[in-house]
């Protein structure tokens, strides 16, 4: 980088999405309209109109820059296939607690396959993994517990 000059990723991004918001707090109403008709986005008069300059700030990002999208492109794009799952990996994750990939029922040791496979044929049986994690306290894993 010579003197003075900033990088590719700040010129590009970081510099418009932080003009964008200089702009929306302190409510310079002309740089405004001038960035949501260069961008073609609508925002409606409700949000223009907030006593609050985050809601306006939050409909054009949102218009912009939607987050679900972002959100499973790069799901889509940096995890791994679940056709690369390991074996091991799906009778770990079809077992719960100490219990064992043997001790299940024949029928559920027979979903192992069809959880490998990923068909989404017709006559592929429908397979739903459910998890929920909690915030959980550093101190309170069992790792971190004084012996």
């Amino acid at each position: 980088q010579s003197k003075g000059k900033k990088p590719l990723f700040v010129q590009l991004v970081l510099d418009n999405i932080w003009s964008l918001y200089e702009a929306v707090m302190k409510r310079d109403k002309e740089k405004i309209e001038k960035i949501v008709t260069s961008l073609g986005l609508k925002i409606g008069a409700r949000e223009s109109r907030h006593a609050d300059p985050k809601v306006h700030l939050n409909a054009i990002c949102s218009q912009w820059l939607p987050i679900s999208d972002a959100v499973l492109s790069m799901v889509c794009n940096k995890l791994p296939s679940p056709l690369d799952i390991t074996a091991e990996r799906v009778e770990k994750l079809m077992c719960v607690g100490a219990r064992t990939f043997d001790s299940l029922p024949p029928e559920t040791q027979e979903l192992k396959s069809a959880f490998m496979k990923c068909s989404s044929e017709g006559t592929a049986p429908v397979i739903v993994f459910v998890s929920k994690m909690f915030a959980v306290d550093a101190k309170a894993l069992p790792h971190n517990k004084p012996r």
